[in-house]
């Protein structure tokens, strides 16, 4: 059975991607940060395993916001478009945008997490698992 590719892109279309391999633990995270890097009530996210991931366009478009400590979010130069982010206590994960991908993706989300800082106008209103933070298992 060969393993599952998506593709997806930047808004621009600048910087183009391409992730071999399934999507893992993808989340709606509802944390200020991710409010403010999406410009929207939470940001879609899902881990991959860095080495799944290749960039097949525009690798120099990508520009890097160190967003904490250990975090750093990358994104497209041109257009804005927040692509993946990395935390340097997982080295070997990446986190993606679920938004840039392009392909159907066959994964579904688990979870919201931080719903203690979602935004006070934000209604959730899904039957999935809610957490003050993090989720455990992640």
């Amino acid at each position: 059975m060969s393993e599952k590719i998506y593709t997806g892109s930047c808004l621009c279309n600048t910087v183009k991607f391409e992730i071999t391999g399934a999507i893992k633990n993808i989340i709606y995270c509802h944390c200020s940060k991710c409010r403010k890097a999406q410009g929207s009530a939470f940001a879609t996210n899902g881990n991959i395993d860095i080495d799944k991931f290749n960039i097949i366009t525009g690798e120099n478009a990508l520009t890097a916001y160190k967003s904490g400590d250990d975090q750093t979010k990358y994104f497209c130069k041109h257009c804005g478009s927040p692509i993946i982010s990395k935390n340097a206590r997982d080295p070997d994960k990446l986190r993606v945008r679920i938004g840039t991908i392009e392909s159907a993706i066959t994964e579904q989300p688990e979870a919201h997490i931080f719903v203690s800082s979602k935004a006070n106008w934000e209604k959730i209103e899904s039957d999935l698992p809610q957490f003050e933070s993090y989720q455990p298992e992640l």
